[in-house]
């Protein structure tokens, strides 16, 4: 097991590697950032001050290559690292560093500041990650609690018209995009039904009270939930359904019946637990996915996320924000796909994690 996961998380950190690349050839790798930040005024100095702190030049005022740029970005995004004392100071680095000048340290990743608001962009993220979270895991859960059932009946009234209706929904649910269903959800709910439904337009998962302090409010999150939610749920649905069909014919499954257990027994304890691998990818491959892709229903329901908080850092070109929210979406896919991984082992006894 821990050789196992020790495996996964090696590779998993080259697939970071692998994303931190792209991510600043894509976002930094061109142009001058420096006159993003500066806006259309500012002088030379002003210019240079935030080409130095943006290590575009060095302290002589030559510029330093992008591979060179490239390294100091690295450095500081990475846990493991080398600052001077000075720099630890100037980012209020948060970690441990021994050494004296170039210190090695095990450190917060650093993800620079936003170019707009100039405050870090970790604590930007920390603060919308709650939101996320909370958004992801509530429409994973209406999947999960309705998808899976839904799944095992169909499989078990095969050709019936449940069976057709639990098709039909699921081929809706695959083809109709989040941010479409997102519009239609705002509308009918949240609009034409809002006397009925007591559901608003848009709203964040918090709200300010009249002492300034954040309360939270559930009522906003069950429209954007249900509308990300939809896609995995009909997913989860089919491939519940498929799973459950193959299972239902297997040798066991009859041997079970001629033990005398009941029909309840066989097909919940017996056939779903042995149908649940590919449902398991489903689910925790659409969590991940959930986590990176919820940009356009935060956006449309105006929730408070990593998602919204990316669109408009595009809107204002606010590259470091944007690269460190992929960062952040990179991580949790890839601890994601580890538990996993590990889950499959439980699950299902025939896996073995090696």
């Amino acid at each position: 097991m821990i050789k196992f996961v020790t495996k996964k998380i090696v590779y998993g950190l080259l697939v970071l590697v692998g994303v931190v690349i792209l991510v600043f050839f894509l976002f930094q790798g061109f142009g001058d950032p420096s006159r993003i930040v500066m806006g259309q005024t500012g002088d030379s100095t002003t210019q240079s001050n935030i080409r130095k702190e943006l290590y575009l030049i060095n302290e002589k005022g030559e510029s330093i290559p992008k591979f060179r740029q490239f390294l100091y970005y690295l450095n500081d995004v990475s846990p493991i690292c080398f600052h001077s004392t000075a720099d630890i100071d100037k980012k209020k680095l948060r970690g441990f560093f021994i050494g004296e000048g170039k210190k090695f340290g095990i450190k917060i990743p650093y993800l620079r500041k936003s170019y707009q608001s100039k405050r870090e962009v970790g604590t930007i993220l920390m603060q919308a990650l709650p939101g996320t979270l909370m958004l992801a895991i509530t429409a994973m859960f209406i999947a999960v609690l309705i998808g899976i059932p839904l799944g095992v009946m169909a499989a078990v009234k095969q050709n019936t018209w449940l069976d057709t209706t639990a098709i039909f929904s699921s081929i809706v649910g695959i083809s109709a995009p989040s941010f479409f269903m997102g519009i239609i959800m705002v509308y009918l709910f949240g609009f034409v039904l809002s006397d009925w439904t007591g559901l608003h337009i848009a709203g964040s998962w918090f709200a300010i009270d009249d002492e300034g302090q954040r309360r939270l409010t559930m009522q906003n999150l069950i429209l954007p939930a249900i509308t990300l939610g939809i896609r995995p749920l009909a997913i989860i649905t089919q491939l519940t359904r498929s799973a459950m069909l193959d299972v239902l014919d297997q040798d066991y499954i009859r041997t079970a019946y001629a033990k005398g257990l009941s029909k309840r027994t066989v097909i919940w304890k017996h056939g779903l637990r042995n149908a649940l691998n590919p449902v398991i990818t489903a689910i925790t491959g659409w969590f991940a996915e959930l986590l990176a892709g919820a940009f356009f229903v935060e956006y449309i329901f105006g929730w408070q996320g990593i998602g919204k908080v990316t669109v408009d850092a595009l809107e204002k070109l606010d590259y470091p924000v944007v690269m460190g929210s992929v960062l952040v979406a990179a991580t949790f896919f890839i601890i994601i796909n580890i538990l996993a991984d590990i889950l499959y082992g439980v699950v299902d006894p025939r896996v073995r994690v090696e």
